[in-house]
């Protein structure tokens, strides 16, 4: 099979290198590069020359951002050649559209690398939804911040110190917000809830990062057993879903505190095969070129062609998604308890409604954190 890689970044590279080093039968053949960087004979700059020509079966996507991907991976499905993206940003923004243009013209859409880097993620839910309904989900679901909380947690560090040594490391970028601030894994989570659930997940969900994290705060919840992790979570039950993002505060001695650096962990539970969870690198050249290429194994192979039906029906539905809230913060909060020196605990909210306090309460104090009690 001969191949397209449209974007050489970190990803293209490991792709590129995995399926030289061990994958006979599968071909480079083209790979879109910009007009000033064309430094190997399979490269150019025209994506025309690749999506009209025949004998390229299948396009990998790995530029990042919304556009010009969007208009690439309409372009190459309309032209009846497979996809796979690691792109959770354009997947998240687009997935209705896409999986109608792969109904439509027949190519296969792969997304394995979009969320978890190289762990078996989607396939997983695919796999379990073809027996069970999927329940629910969760999951650290994004390096940055577990490397962050992590190290703050082991080197009783403050927050703005391990952002730098991230930076440094190059596990965080220079602008980090995507990261910190939740946005990445809010992408990722509308991912997971649209193929666990089959639906078209909800865009406006509410998002929490940890901008305001501190060493304060970690101390607070290690006196009482708990620690802190960046979480996606998505519910589903009686034709109605729900899914957030934020923090949540987890018992020490639950597997998801205990995952460390830039891991991942992400969980599912299902009818009858209950709770499974899966452990990894999330991000990275290779590990992400390893998911995208074992998409394009099984799409040459036809051992699988994912197809995404959003058809179900589900409501939207926040109430499905509650718990009680802890908030480190100077304002007043209605209905507040004391939880700690500096911090209350709100009983019984909804995602939704523990966002729109976080953000009455950060008008008056802007350091306010916020975690959910898991």
């Amino acid at each position: 099979m001969k191949i397209a890689l449209l974007g050489f970044g970190t990803v293209g590279r490991g792709v590129d290198q995995i399926i030289a080093e061990r994958v006979p039968g599968v071909e480079v053949a083209r790979i879109l590069e910009l007009p000033d960087r064309l430094t190997d004979p399979r490269m150019t700059a025209s994506y025309d020359e690749i999506v009209s020509d025949p004998s390229i079966e299948l396009v990998v996507e790995c530029m990042g951002g919304v556009e010009p991907a969007h208009t690439f991976i309409m372009s190459a499905l309309a032209a009846g050649k497979h996809v796979v993206t690691s792109n959770k940003a354009v997947v998240a923004a687009h997935f209705g559209e896409f999986a109608a243009a792969s109904e439509a013209s027949g190519a296969s859409l792969y997304l394995e690398a979009a969320v978890g880097g190289g762990i078996p993620w989607i396939a997983s839910l695919e796999k379990a939804r073809r027996v069970d309904e999927v329940t629910s989900f969760s999951g650290i679901m994004n390096g940055t911040t577990n490397y962050i909380v992590d190290a703050m947690r082991r080197e009783g560090a403050e927050f703005a110190d391990v952002l730098a040594e991230a930076q440094r490391l190059g596990y965080a970028e220079r602008d980090p917000s995507a990261d910190i601030d939740g946005i990445d894994v809010a992408n990722k989570t509308i991912i997971s809830a649209s193929v666990a659930f089959d639906v078209a997940c909800e865009k406006n969900l509410p998002v929490t990062g940890i901008r305001a994290l501190t060493k304060a705060d970690l101390d607070l919840f290690a006196e009482r057993g708990r620690t802190v992790k960046l979480l996606g979570r998505g519910v589903c039950r009686d034709g109605r879903y729900a899914a957030a993002v934020e923090p949540v505060a987890v018992p020490v001695d639950s597997l998801d505190a205990n995952v460390p650096g830039n891991f991942n962990l992400v969980t599912l539970d299902a009818t009858t095969v209950g709770e499974l969870k899966f452990y990894g690198q999330g991000a990275g050249s290779l590990p992400t070129g390893n998911a995208i290429v074992q998409d394009v194994l099984d799409c040459a192979s036809g051992a699988r062609r994912p197809v995404y039906d959003f058809s179900r029906g589900l409501v939207w539905d926040p109430e499905l998604l509650r718990a009680d809230y802890v908030f480190r913060t100077a304002a007043e909060l209605p209905g507040a308890e004391p939880f700690a020196p500096g911090a209350v605990v709100v009983r019984d909210l909804t995602a939704v409604a523990a966002r729109a306090l976080l953000d009455e309460a950060a008008a008056v104090d802007p350091g306010t954190f916020m975690a959910a009690l898991s």
